[in-house]
């Protein structure tokens, strides 16, 4: 009876020994004589290139989606509208109001300088030369302001052709014929502009005095106005800006009269072409709508154009 219970006994316990052992103590470890080195290298360089690739595939993955993601954002700003939801740029503005103050200065010292010089010598330069300097600074007032404030091609606009400023946008159809701008400006207000501010000039014996700054003033508004509707195209802006240009006008009028009437009705005669000007820029903004069919905002807004001074840009040209 105990020779037969020890081999029962001896065969419980070697199965309680199993059952109490780690799984892996079974297992022959990673390391061992056992295992032929070449077929373990070969496995373990299967395993990593397996894993090579399944990173190289998920990278691959993720640029694919970061690029289908970021093709929609880069698109829909690219064509963004200004007007959709319009903003005022006071970029535009500042420079706008930098390139006035720039122009009245250098025309104040200009004149300054004159007079001075003038004294110097005591002497007082003869009515036509006055005039003359006079209608050079009526129609090339812009040296002195740093923005592209081109004026419309005056032979294109002869011929009826397009440029900056005119035949470059939906027109009315009372506008005139080209060839009436040049006219015009060349042939009639600027000698009336010359005369009169030479008159000025001789009744106070000073360039630089209140009224010929008024007029200065006038031909700055008339410089800035040019870049904004001419260069930029902001048909909305122009509408403000044209309505300065003729309110400054007749400030730069009455002041004339308060020296020498004349002179002050001369040029306040201006008026009249400046309100037609007016008139045409006002029309021409109402047949240029946003793409959305509604009329732009009478301000600049931010992204319709780009305000920049021309004297730091070099690649800017006129026509």
């Amino acid at each position: 009876m105990k020779f037969t219970a020890l081999p029962s006994s001896l065969a419980a316990l070697a199965f309680l020994q199993g059952a109490l052992l780690p799984t892996n103590a079974f297992h022959a470890p990673a390391n061992t004589s056992l295992q032929h080195p070449k077929l373990t290298h070969s496995a373990s360089s299967a395993v990593t290139h397996q894993n090579n690739h399944h990173r190289g595939a998920l990278a691959t993955i993720s640029q694919v989606k970061t690029t289908s993601t970021a093709l929609p954002i880069s698109t829909a700003s690219s064509n963004e509208d200004p007007y959709s939801s319009p903003q005022l740029d006071t970029d535009a503005l500042t420079k706008y109001a930098v390139a006035a103050i720039t122009e009245l200065t250098l025309f104040s010292a200009t004149f300054q300088l004159l007079d001075l010089a003038l004294a110097q010598l005591d002497t007082q330069l003869p009515l036509p030369a006055v005039a003359f300097l006079f209608y050079g600074a009526s129609l090339k007032s812009r040296v002195f302001n740093p923005l592209n404030n081109q004026r419309p091609d005056r032979a294109k606009a002869v011929e009826g052709e397009g440029s900056k400023g005119f035949g470059d946008r939906v027109m009315p159809s009372w506008t005139p014929p080209g060839v009436i701008f040049p006219i015009m400006w060349v042939l009639i207000i600027g000698p009336i502009r010359a005369y009169s501010a030479a008159l000025v000039v001789s009744s106070t014996g000073s360039f630089f005095c209140l009224p010929i700054m008024a007029f200065m003033l006038h031909l700055t508004i008339g410089d800035v106005w040019n870049t904004i509707n001419n260069t930029e195209k902001r048909y909305g802006a122009a509408v403000i800006g044209v309505l300065c240009v003729v309110i400054s006008a007749a400030n730069a009028g009455y002041q004339y009269s308060t020296v020498d009437p004349l002179a002050g009705q001369l040029l306040g005669g201006t008026c009249l072409w400046l309100v037609t000007a007016a008139a045409l820029i006002t029309d021409t903004w109402r047949l240029n709508p946003a793409e959305n069919g509604e009329k732009v905002p009478l301000y600049p807004v931010k992204g319709e154009a780009e305000t920049s001074f021309m004297w730091f840009n070099k690649g800017e040209g006129e026509e």
